[in-house]
């Protein structure tokens, strides 16, 4: 082999195993950065979930949270005080990467996947963090997202409450003597109810708050025909409330020839409840799933309130 010819070759190599390092590196930056240590100096978090932001309030760490989605609806002043970057399922990756943020943390919801590719391949640190819609899973996302912000004692103490809040509500919910059946409506577009069956989030809330779904038959959210709506003739009919100006979509459920003549509609059992706290499962999950409780095993038409 010539000099010439060595000389390329070295130098090929050497630009095969840069590009291999930097293809480990943007790996290990893009990738779940799971429980390890946030980024040196100063953290600038990007908080995509309701969940999420809810959770990273809750322990004390707001000062370094850049920006959130439209779906961090609690507490108010997220959206307040906060960049948006649009809707957690239809990011940008322009929009995402302008709030110049070094830890990305986000819920499994976010989307367009292609879109987050592209974020994860960026260099910045991305960790993506589980949709856990149960007693159980819910202190394990808080315990997650301490250890990844380096807040363990704050995440361990706040996951102790919340595990203590769903023992209580496991104890309440064996007290139950006859359990009812309620049907979660999401929407009414065109005359047609949209119900939470299997699968959702709605189910899992109406789980814990000792209550069995009418729409079980469903899976994921749907649309109902009128003639299956009032073969699901539920006790009680939940709906989202989006603030004080939403109040309208439970009385319009009601009156739907499919519920109409249900024992909601003659008992007038409507319980309203504000969506991000009603599904959001983050730490008041077990007050949510409480007030729920409440609602429809005390008195019917009852609004539930929000902490």
């Amino acid at each position: 082999m010539g000099v010439a010819t060595r000389r390329f070759a070295i130098a090929s190599a050497a630009l095969t195993l840069a590009g291999l390092l930097a293809s480990t590196s943007a790996v290990r930056s893009g990738a779940l950065a799971a429980d390890g240590a946030p980024p040196a100096g100063t953290v600038r978090i990007l908080s995509l979930g309701g969940d999420v932001t809810e959770i990273l309030y809750a322990l004390g760490q707001s000062d370094k949270i850049v920006a959130v989605d439209t779906t961090s609806l609690f507490p108010a002043s997220a959206l307040k005080d906060k960049k948006s970057v649009g809707y957690l399922r239809a990011l940008s990756s322009e929009g995402v990467l302008s709030v110049s943020p070094t830890l990305i943390i986000a819920s499994e919801q976010a989307g367009p996947p292609e879109v987050v590719k592209a974020i994860k391949g960026s260099g910045v640190q991305y960790v993506d963090v589980e949709e856990k819609q149960t007693a159980e899973g819910v202190p394990d996302k808080v315990r997650r997202i301490g250890r990844i912000i380096g807040a363990d004692a704050d995440a361990q103490k706040l996951a102790a409450k919340i595990e203590a809040d769903f023992a209580a509500l496991d104890n309440d919910r064996k007290q139950i003597k006859v359990r009812k059946k309620a049907l979660f409506v999401l929407a009414v577009q065109n005359g047609r109810a949209t119900v939470g069956g299997t699968g959702t989030g709605a189910d899992a809330i109406l789980q814990l708050a000792g209550i069995d779904n009418a729409a079980a038959g469903v899976t994921g959210y749907k649309p109902v025909s009128d003639e299956q709506l009032a073969e699901l003739a539920p006790d009680a009919v939940i709906v989202m409330t989006r603030g004080e100006s939403d109040r309208h979509s439970g009385d319009l459920a009601l009156s739907l020839p499919g519920l109409s003549q249900s024992p909601a509609a003659q008992n007038k059992s409507l319980v309203e409840m504000d969506g991000q706290y009603l599904l959001g499962f983050g730490p008041r999950a077990p007050s949510a799933a409480h007030d729920l409780m409440n609602a429809l095993y005390s008195e019917p038409g009852k609004t539930a309130a929000t902490p």
